[in-house]
């Protein structure tokens, strides 16, 4: 019989006796795996991103707190990014840092943090190894859908448009998010994160590190048994880690991509493969029928254990290195921002998120009306709404009276370019 994820053993006396003994230390024991231990004072972070809580978004089974970043020029139906914090860490830490606000700004999307504490575990980590967390419907996965559901009634958002990304302990609540509730996040970014349900037969120290190499089929079956009768598409998933991680180690990069990739029908073997960024970041993409990247894998050369960020003012830089976890190396933020399809660089004007960096042939352009696009293969539709095929981008409503141009490059991945083409 496997041991219990939280360390009962066979024949044991009975849980509810020995987890107020074993719990603090186990939790301790956890927050030093994670990297919370540190060697000396955090610097601190000047808290310079003001953030809104809200109180009243649902029975809250988790006990989480809901803060949200809107932009000043928020447009209509925004889309909506979850952020997760990591280990020691809260909402405004990570508003401060990681750039996501600054993008939100720029991008036009509604940014919402959610927020563990110790009261729910001493080192501040959501509890992505614990089943009265990780299953659908309750404890800390239901609190974040809730926050979801929220941010859709009160301030208009797309529900079509959901997206989640964390750090560590939130970039496995991630994957736990994007496990649960498939219907409801379009994709996700796991950063420095580990595979759904891991812990079932593991604990999770051994699921950080030396990690634990399983059949692809598994991996998915387990993301599969989360939500058994859920028939519809998987979220897309993007994977970033540094290669000098050893806390969560880089296999577990490998077994996420091996779960997600599984879950889409794809290979294990990438379709294309470039280095992005100004430390050379390798990216593996994984490409579905239609063109989309249903899987992106991004190794972060020369780091450990943290959130990818590049300080400065650049067109490609973002983010602070103010407090703990936070390294200097690139802008994961805006790559992310860009993999969700939010990017508003330029079109004809190649960024960094570009399903194909630095070329790859003549863009060509297409306007017509969204009925026509759809009909042409160059978008989908969803809720009455028309979404570009490759960048995700929403181009308002399915009918013939709205008009956009689209660039196709490379083929078979279109995005908005109303304002010039190419």
């Amino acid at each position: 019989m496997p041991p219990h994820p939280l360390g009962e053993a066979p024949g044991a006396p009975p849980r509810a006796r020995l987890l107020p003994r074993l719990l603090p230390r186990l939790l301790a024991v956890l927050a030093v795996i994670l990297g919370t231990a540190l060697a000396g004072p955090a610097p601190e972070a000047r808290a310079a991103v003001t953030l809104t809580r809200v109180s009243d978004f649902g029975s809250n089974p988790g006990a989480l707190a809901m803060y949200v970043y809107r932009p000043a020029a928020l447009p209509d139906h925004p889309p909506v990014v979850v952020a997760l914090h990591g280990c020691t860490q809260g909402a405004q830490v990570y508003a401060d840092n990681s750039g996501l606000p600054q993008l939100a700004d720029r991008d036009g999307f509604l940014l919402v943090l959610a927020e563990t504490g110790t009261a729910n575990n001493a080192s501040k980590c959501f509890n992505w190894f614990q089943t009265g967390d990780n299953r659908r419907g309750q404890g800390e996965a239901l609190s974040v859908r809730q926050m979801v559901s929220r941010a859709v009634s009160a301030y208009g958002a797309d529900p079509q448009r959901v997206y989640v990304t964390g750090l560590s302990a939130g970039g496995a609540m991630t994957a736990v998010m994007l496990a649960t509730y498939p219907d409801v996040f379009a994709a996700g970014a796991v950063v420095a994160g580990l595979p759904y349900d891991c812990t079932k037969d593991t604990s999770p120290y051994t699921c950080m590190n030396p990690g634990v190499d399983r059949s692809p089929a598994d991996w998915a079956q387990r993301a599969r048994d989360a939500y058994p009768s859920y028939t519809g598409a998987w979220p897309r998933a993007a994977i970033w880690y540094g290669d000098q991680d050893t806390t969560v180690v880089p296999r577990n990069a490998t077994e996420l991509r091996d779960q997600w990739t599984a879950l889409h029908g794809l290979s294990q073997t990438p379709t294309r493969t470039t280095t992005i960024g100004p430390n050379a970041t390798r990216q593996d993409q994984y490409l579905a029928a239609d063109g989309t990247v249903a899987v992106e894998v991004d190794r972060v050369p020369g780091i450990g254990h943290g959130t990818p960020v590049d300080p400065g003012t650049g067109g490609e830089q973002c983010g602070s290195t103010g407090a703990p976890y936070f390294l200097d190396s690139i802008c994961s933020s805006r790559w992310i921002a860009r993999f969700f399809g939010l990017d508003t660089t330029t079109p004809g004007d190649p960024g960094p998120g570009d399903p194909d960096p630095g070329g790859g042939g003549t863009a060509a352009c297409w306007t017509a009306s969204n009925y026509a696009h759809v009909q042409a293969g160059r978008a989908t539709t969803s809720g009455g709404y028309t979404y570009a095929k490759g960048s995700g981008q929403n181009m308002g409503l399915y009918n013939t009276f709205v008009t956009h141009t689209l660039k196709e490059s490379p083929t078979g991945y279109f995005s908005l370019a109303d304002t010039g083409c190419p």
